[in-house]
């Protein structure tokens, strides 16, 4: 597997369980997310954009991906807010496609433009290590099941490790989304029952 093939095999809605470890100050927060991936051809104007704006040339790209979230944490405040969408390019290294790098628009811990470096490892998981100014993020996917991604993540700040993420995300077809967003107007909280 390269990692265009991954995201064609991520492609769909999910639904995600996740649990971040706050590690200074020993406690769990639990949450979830409504999360839309929608694979992108190299011929996508979203992906010659990303391109240019990292400076990189629209032919070295494969594709990517555009992701759109919406979800909620145990401890939001009033007005928190955790939606929002990205564009992912893939420019893997000439000589070997299961390695190369990711730019982004918007990054994962920071709301910058960045780009990321990936490889697909032996067990076919995608891990991606992204740096930024105040920190360090290595997250890892994959697929124990087609209709299941699992992903897991440590952030590293000045002075160390910070968080450490597990989600569980299942796959859910279109009807099943639309059915839980009419039932309820807080999806994910009467989802995860908290």
């Amino acid at each position: 597997m390269d990692g265009l093939q991954f995201f064609q095999q991520s492609a769909g809605q999910w639904r995600s369980l996740r649990t971040t470890h706050h590690l200074p100050f020993r406690r769990a927060e639990s949450g979830g997310s409504d999360i839309k991936v929608e694979t992108l051809s190299s011929e996508d104007s979203r992906i010659t954009e990303i391109c240019q704006m990292h400076e990189v040339d629209p032919n070295a790209t494969v594709g990517g991906a555009f992701i759109s979230w919406d979800g909620a944490m145990e401890w939001d405040k009033e007005g928190e807010d955790h939606s929002g969408t990205s564009v992912f390019s893939l420019v893997p290294d000439e000589d070997n496609p299961q390695q190369g790098k990711l730019l982004r628009e918007r990054g994962y811990a920071e709301v910058v433009p960045v780009i990321g470096e990936y490889h697909i490892d032996n067990d076919q998981a995608l891990v991606l290590v992204t740096d930024y100014e105040s920190m360090s993020i290595i997250e890892r996917f994959w697929f124990p099941h087609p209709d299941i991604r699992l992903r897991a993540s440590t952030v590293k700040r000045f002075g160390g490790l910070s968080t450490a993420t597990f989600c569980a995300e299942i796959r859910v077809d279109d009807n099943q989304a639309v059915s839980q967003q009419e039932s309820t107007s807080q999806p994910i909280r009467s989802l995860w029952g908290w």
